[in-house]
């Protein structure tokens, strides 16, 4: 249990009610695993198909939650004809968070909340987190305490563990086709941490 800068009790789980958590609260999360590489939101994008194959969605899921705000791609929105909707590889995990939530029954302004809050986090607290429903809050949880918190008080009966569904996409963008978003250039089967070794090595 840690303490807000006024003194008063903050940790366990956090609900969270259509706005990021409240900032006074600090969390200390261990270091991500090596799986989560650097962000590759500014250097590879995701056409909708790819997007919707790593996410386990159709491409009218993915067009009506674009269209609506509520998973909007941060890479490149379509506008005017022949362009194309690029979305990032956070995007493509919280997409898949999102179906997993619906499938679930969590209601859509609970759905908005978590975006909202997985959109404002650090990978590195990503990886730590899992966001748990009661059917009426989500909650993010950041430690093994905070679920079994939940548990304890028979409110927590959906999870999602957020580094998991992370690796989940990983391996699901290696086998698909990325697109180099300075260059345009299609990456076929490529895996982004590879493309971040590629780099690195050219520059040395």
């Amino acid at each position: 249990m840690s303490s807000t800068g006024d003194g008063t009790a903050a940790g366990g789980p956090i609900p969270l009610h259509g706005r990021a958590s409240d900032p006074t609260i600090r969390r200390h999360s261990a270091a991500a695993p090596d799986s989560v590489a650097p962000d590759q939101s500014d250097l590879i994008g995701y056409r909708g198909p790819t997007a919707c194959a790593a996410a386990g969605i159709t491409y009218r899921q993915l067009d009506y939650w674009a269209r609506t705000g509520l998973v909007e791609p941060s890479v490149r929105s379509a506008y005017g004809s022949g362009t194309q909707r690029l979305y990032s590889f956070r995007d493509v995990v919280v997409l898949k968070i999102v179906k997993r939530f619906l499938d679930t029954g969590v209601s859509l302004q609970n759905i908005r909340a978590a975006v909202q809050h997985l959109r404002a986090k650090e990978r590195a607290d990503l990886a730590q987190m899992t966001l748990m429903s009661d059917g009426a809050t989500v909650y993010e949880c950041s430690s093994p305490d905070d679920v079994v918190s939940l548990l304890q008080g028979g409110q927590g009966i959906f999870g999602i563990a957020v580094g998991v569904v992370w690796r989940d996409v990983e391996d699901a963008l290696s086998q698909l086709h990325g697109e180099r978003v300075d260059t345009g250039e299609t990456l076929v089967g490529h895996n982004p941490a590879d493309e971040l070794a590629r780099r690195r090595n050219r520059a040395v």
